[in-house]
C-alpha cells in the first residue's frame, strides 16, 4: 500500500468518526423517535432559536440590500461587482445543494454533518469580510477581491450545510410547529436586526470609512461563531438510513426521472423559479436612490431598518400562517409583496417612497425565508427530503442566477429599467402559486 492509499486511508477513518457513522444506530420505532423529539422539543426549540436569531442578527451587518451594494460603491464605481454580489447573494445559498444532498440521505445523524461543516466553510469567511475591509483604504481593488470571494465563500459554504441543516431541523421540531418555530426564530433575530441596523447607521454616519465596516463586519464575525456554539447544542434521534447507496453520478441521474414522476412538485418548481426571478432588482434598489438622490450613508442604515421590520412582521405572520394552512399561500403573498416593491421603486418620485419599497422587501423576504424552506420539507417522504431541499433549493439558484445577470445589463443603461420585469414576474409568480400549484399538506404530504 503506498502513502496515498495510506493517507487515503486514515481520511476515511477520520472522517468516518467525524460524522459517527460506526457509532450503533439503535432499532427505533417511530412512535419512540416522536416521543424523544417531544421529550426534547423545548431544548432543540431553545439553541436553535438562539442559533438562528444570532445568525439573523449577524446578517443586518452585512445586509445584501444595503450594506453590501454600499461597501462596493466605495470601491468603484462600476455596477459590475454590484451584480455579482447580487448574484452570490441571490443564488450561492441554493446553488451547491444538490451536490451535498446525497451525502446528508447517508448518514443516520445529520447533526455532526451540520456542525463540522458549518465549522469549515461556512463561518470563516465572515472574519475575511472584516480583514477586506481593512485594507480598503489602501488597496481598493484588493479589498474588493477579497471582499467578493469571502462573500462567495460565506453563502456557498452555508448552502452546502443546507439540505442537512434544513432536515435535523424536521428531525428535532415537530410539522405543527415548525412554522411558528422558524417564524418566530427568524423574528427575533430581524428583530434585534433592527437595533442592529440602526447601530449600523450611527456607525456608517460617525466612523469614517473603512474603519465603519470593519466595525460591522466583526460584529457579524463575532455573532455567527456564538451561533454555532448553540447550533451545536441540538439533541437529534439517530435514523437508521434506508435509501439505497449511491455515487454521486448515479444519485445525480436519477434527479431528472424524480422531478418527472411527481407532477405537483415539478409544477411548484416552475412557479418558485418565477419567484426567484421577481427578486433580480433586489441588489439595485439602494444603487438607484444613491444616484437618484445622493442619499447619506445614514440613510441606507434607515433603509436596513426599514426593510428588517418587514421581515420581522412577515415571518411572524407567515410562520402562522403556515402552521396552520400550509405555506404556499404564503409564498403569494411574498410574490404579490415582490411586485410591489420594485413598482414603487420605479414610480418613486421622491426617497422617502424608498422607506415602502425596503418593507414590502422585507415582507416578501419573511415568506422567503419561512414558508420557502418549511414547504420544501412537506413535498417528500422523511428518507428523500434531503432530496427534495436540494433539487427545490438548486433549481431556485440557477435561476437566481439569471435574474442579477439580466439586471446587470439593464443597470448600465438605466438603474430603474430593472423594476419594470421584477413587476412583472412577481405578478407572474403569483398567479402560478395561487392557480397551478396544489397545496402539498392536504395532498398529504408525509411529515
Amino acid at each position: 500500500m503506498g502513502p496515498k492509499s495510506g493517507v487515503r486511508g486514515w481520511g476515511r477513518r477520520l472522517l468516518r468518526r467525524v460524522l459517527e457513522l460506526d457509532r450503533p444506530v439503535p432499532e427505533t420505532s417511530e412512535a419512540e423517535r416522536a416521543a424523544f423529539v417531544e421529550r426534547n422539543f423545548r431544548w432543540n426549540a431553545f439553541v436553535n432559536l438562539m442559533d438562528g436569531s444570532l445568525y439573523w442578527l449577524a446578517l443586518s451587518f452585512i445586509s445584501g440590500s444595503t450594506i453590501v451594494p454600499l461597501f462596493i460603491s466605495k470601491l468603484t464605481t462600476s455596477t459590475v461587482p454590484i451584480g455579482i454580489a447580487a448574484m452570490i447573494a441571490q443564488a450561492g445559498w441554493s446553488l451547491p445543494q444538490i451536490f451535498t444532498a446525497n451525502w446528508a440521505e447517508r448518514v443516520p445523524r445529520r447533526k455532526p454533518l451540520v456542525i463540522y461543516m458549518s465549522a469549515l466553510v461556512e463561518r470563516p469567511p465572515f472574519w475575511m469580510l472584516a480583514a477586506a475591509a481593512a485594507i480598503a483604504g489602501k488597496w481598493a481593488m484588493l479589498s474588493l477581491g477579497l471582499f467578493l470571494v469571502a462573500y462567495a465563500a460565506r453563502i456557498l459554504g452555508g448552502g452546502m450545510v443546507a439540505p442537512a441543516w434544513q432536515d435535523m431541523i424536521a428531525r428535532v421540531i415537530p410539522l405543527a410547529r415548525r412554522g411558528r418555530f422558524w417564524g418566530l426564530t427568524s423574528s427575533l433575530g430581524v428583530g434585534c436586526g433592527v437595533i442592529g441596523s440602526l447601530l449600523s447607521a450611527w456607525l456608517l454616519r460617525t466612523l469614517p470609512f473603512p474603519k465603519s465596516f470593519v466595525v460591522l463586519f466583526l460584529m457579524a464575525a463575532v455573532l455567527t461563531t456564538t451561533s454555532w456554539f448553540f447550533l451545536a447544542q441540538t439533541r437529534e434521534p439517530a435514523q437508521r438510513v434506508t435509501a439505497p447507496r449511491q455515487s454521486q453520478r448515479q444519485f445525480l441521474a436519477s434527479l431528472p426521472a424524480l422531478v418527472r414522476q411527481d407532477p405537483p412538485f415539478r409544477r411548484f418548481l416552475i412557479a418558485r423559479v418565477l419567484l426567484a426571478l421577481a427578486a433580480m432588482g433586489s441588489g439595485f434598489v439602494t444603487v438607484s436612490a444613491l444616484r437618484r438622490w445622493s442619499v447619506s450613508d445614514a440613510t441606507v442604515g434607515i433603509y436596513t431598518a426599514m426593510q428588517l421590520v418587514g421581515m420581522t412582521a412577515g415571518n411572524l405572520l407567515f410562520g402562522w400562517l403556515g402552521d396552520h394552512h400550509g405555506h404556499k399561500r404564503p409564498l403569494e403573498w411574498g410574490a404579490l409583496a415582490y411586485g410591489a416593491a420594485f413598482a414603487v421603486a420605479w414610480l418613486a418620485p421622491a426617497p422617502a417612497w424608498y422607506l415602502a419599497t425596503f418593507v414590502l422587501l422585507g415582507i416578501a423576504a419573511g415568506a422567503m425565508t419561512v414558508s420557502g424552506m418549511m414547504v420544501l420539507l412537506e413535498f417528500s417522504e422523511p428518507e428523500r427530503r434531503p432530496t427534495y431541499v436540494g433539487i427545490g433549493n438548486t433549481i431556485v439558484g440557477v435561476a437566481s442566477i439569471a435574474g442579477p445577470l439580466a439586471a446587470t445589463g439593464l443597470a448600465s443603461i438605466d438603474v430603474n429599467w430593472v423594476f419594470v420585469p421584477s413587476v412583472a414576474f412577481g405578478l407572474a409568480a403569483w398567479a402560478a402559486m395561487r392557480w397551478w400549484v396544489a397545496e402539498p399538506r392536504r395532498a398529504g404530504a408525509a411529515e
